[in-house]
């Protein structure tokens, strides 16, 4: 094992550059740089005090926080370690003697499309007036992309306006998903389609990021976190309770719930199994409720 003394925080700062060089997304680094930070406060040295008793003493500290944190968490300070051996700064992972933590599963909790329409509308109308603040409505074309789209809040902030390819009646979206995935998704929602040109024509947009931070459209894209506070806001106002997340959630509900093939919205969705997108059909599926009511009241015609 090679120990220069170098404080951890150098050589985490190093694992995270090269995530950037590699095209890991900024989400991720970002994640990693917030638990990492963290973990470095339990490790009492360099690099070389990484060991089982660091990686212990850091779960332990967040054992009350939910298992899809926890196993995010452990997975930074897992894929650090993994680079520090491959790197020579450890002999050994110390992930290899410490527990994978399970995620129980649970069923999506999809919005009903009215609670949806009524956010969305809360936010300004389909047919804004011509004085509506520019910032409302890229909010208004921003969630409406996530929900039409069924794309992650994520996806849609960090849209760009060439991502999107608006030949009239053949409208897409591409949409670059985790693990550097690009997916290509129709948008065959004539009013949402009319929105989002109103939005181009109003801001002038002809590259560069789609949902811009600032209100004078100068700015980098949009942050996960603003668009979240600001999603809430809208949801406060409305007296309406949605996560954000749950806009995806709606969509693949509704496209299954249509007759729509699970392989269809497996790829609409970007799930890289069917196994993911299978979850869906656990819920109310009211295609299948239809045909077995039609059933009963044939056998009791019978």
């Amino acid at each position: 094992m090679i120990d220069d003394g170098t404080a951890i925080t150098v050589q985490i700062e190093a694992f995270l550059i090269d995530l950037a060089n590699a095209n890991r997304p900024a989400n991720t680094i970002r994640a990693y740089r917030g638990d990492l930070s963290t973990f470095a406060e339990h490790v009492d040295g360099g690099v070389d005090a990484v060991d089982v008793g660091a990686v212990r003493s850091f779960l332990s500290e967040i054992s009350d926080q939910a298992p899809a944190t926890r196993k995010r968490k452990r997975a930074a300070v897992s894929a650090f370690c993994r680079w520090a051996v491959r790197h020579e700064l450890l002999d050994a992972n110390p992930m290899d003697r410490v527990d994978t933590i399970t995620v129980p599963k649970s069923l999506p909790r999809p919005a009903p499309a009215a609670e949806v329409a009524r956010v969305l509308d809360r936010i300004c109308a389909r047919r804004p007036r011509k004085d509506i603040p520019l910032d409302v409505l890229r909010d208004r074309v921003l969630f409406e992309t996530a929900y039409v789209a069924g794309a992650r809040a994520s996806e849609v902030c960090g849209l760009y306006v060439e991502d999107f390819d608006l030949v009239l009646d053949d409208e897409h979206v591409r949409i670059h998903g985790k693990g550097g995935s690009v997916r290509t998704v129709l948008l065959d929602d004539r009013g949402y389609v009319a929105l989002l040109r109103l939005y181009l024509a109003r801001t002038g947009y002809t590259s560069g990021p789609m949902f811009r931070a600032s209100i004078n459209g100068r700015g980098g894209p949009l942050s996960y976190s603003a668009a979240h506070h600001r999603w809430v806001k809208y949801c406060t106002a409305a007296g309406v309770d949605i996560d954000i997340h749950q806009l995806r959630h709606s969509h693949a509900t509704e496209l299954i719930n249509s007759g729509v093939s699970i392989e269809v919205v497996r790829k609409r969705l970007g799930h890289a199994s069917t196994e993911t997108t299978q979850i869906y059909t656990l819920l109310a599926d009211k295609v299948a409720d239809a045909e077995i009511r039609a059933a009963r009241r044939r056998r009791t015609r019978v």
